[in-house]
């Protein structure tokens, strides 16, 4: 009986040797591409037995030059949206039989531009590719469209000729605003990310374009610009009581931006929503535990997920088409944290009006 802790494991060549075949005769035997003599099939089938040759799957894989594996670049596995876009790639790609090589970016252009160059070597047979910040010098934008094999979800990479996947910014900053109009807002503050990113345009965007509509012309009156991050989140919201609590409203453009600025209100004794409504967007995290319950546009997070593995899956799109860009739909999701202002609320606004004059 062969030894199962010491003795060295036998390769394809060890069954060849000693069925007195060659190599290619034995892999193609085994890949059911070649049919042989009785006599010589029985000579392979008894090396294999006395050998316990077993076969590696992933030296196959890489031999039809597959690897069964894609890769997902994410910018920070700890922040509930992206761990929720990893579950739904994996559960995704396991439908189509594939494993997934998680890779935290950690929101920097060197390690996403590392993880690219793998999927040029063939390591991944696809990449599902976020980021969190801009492009600026384009060394991104060069670098999958040199590989090609890339979906971009959620936030974009101008420049590359890949298939995309993102929420409906526009819509979720629409929403917010005809949520807050429809409560009797009219001051509204925006946190969101650096100005030149895709989420930030569409949802600030899609929030002036309904203010303005329905008569708030410049409406919004405090807008901070920085990282999707609690931190973040927490300096805007003490700039925000610094300057006296400015508008009567906030929509936090992240999760991780509410729950930075819920921490610095409850340390300032900042009541929401008694002194300022808010809403936020993602709706990832648990805020139906928070106190009170945080009203959110949610992001269609798993749909992306799952829609972004079909389109690596379906291939390069036919030569000369565009390659698709597609926009997911968002909903709000109304819970405790936007009412209409108060009395003290209005005076507020209007002794900050006066101050201003």
């Amino acid at each position: 009986m062969p030894s199962t802790t010491s003795a060295k494991l036998s390769s394809m060549k060890d069954v060849a040797k000693a069925a007195d075949v060659s190599v290619a005769t034995v892999s193609r035997y085994l890949n059911r591409s070649l049919t042989l003599p009785a006599s010589t099939a029985q000579r392979i089938e008894a090396a294999i037995a006395k050998l316990d040759y077993r076969r590696n799957p992933h030296a196959r894989r890489l031999s039809l030059g597959r690897t069964d594996v894609i890769g997902l670049v994410i910018p920070d596995i700890t922040n509930p949206f992206f761990a929720t876009l990893a579950a739904s790639v994996e559960e995704a790609a396991d439908s189509f039989g594939l494993g997934v090589a998680l890779c935290s970016s950690l929101n920097r252009p060197g390690r996403e531009l590392k993880y690219l160059d793998q999927l040029r070597r063939n390591e991944v047979d696809g990449l599902i590719f976020v980021t969190n910040h801009n492009d600026r010098d384009g060394s991104l934008a060069r670098e999958i469209n040199f590989v090609s094999r890339v979906v971009v979800l959620d936030e974009d990479v101008p420049g590359v000729d890949v298939p995309k996947v993102f929420c409906d910014n526009v819509a979720a900053g629409r929403l917010a605003a005809e949520h807050f109009l429809s409560l009797g807002h009219r001051s509204i503050a925006f946190l969101g990310s650096a100005t030149d990113m895709v989420s930030t345009q569409g949802r600030m965007g899609g929030l002036a374009a309904a203010l303005r509509e329905n008569g708030a012309n410049g409406a919004i009156n405090f807008s901070r610009h920085g990282d999707y991050t609690a931190e973040f989140g927490r300096a805007a919201a003490r700039e925000f009581i610094e300057a006296g609590l400015p508008s009567s409203a906030i929509f936090a453009a992240s999760d991780e931006i509410a729950l930075g600025v819920l921490d610095a209100f409850r340390q300032a004794g900042v009541s929401v929503p008694d002194d300022v409504s808010m809403i936020g967007c993602d709706d990832t995290a648990p805020l139906h535990l928070l106190d009170p319950p945080l009203t959110a546009i949610r992001q269609p997070v798993r749909a992306m997920g799952r829609r972004g593995v079909e389109l690596l899956m379906a291939g390069a799109p036919p030569e000369g088409a565009t390659p698709c860009e597609e926009l997911l739909p968002v909903e709000i999701i109304e819970r405790a944290s936007v009412r209409p202002p108060t009395e003290r609320v209005h005076q507020r606004m209007a002794a900050l009006k006066k101050k201003r004059m």
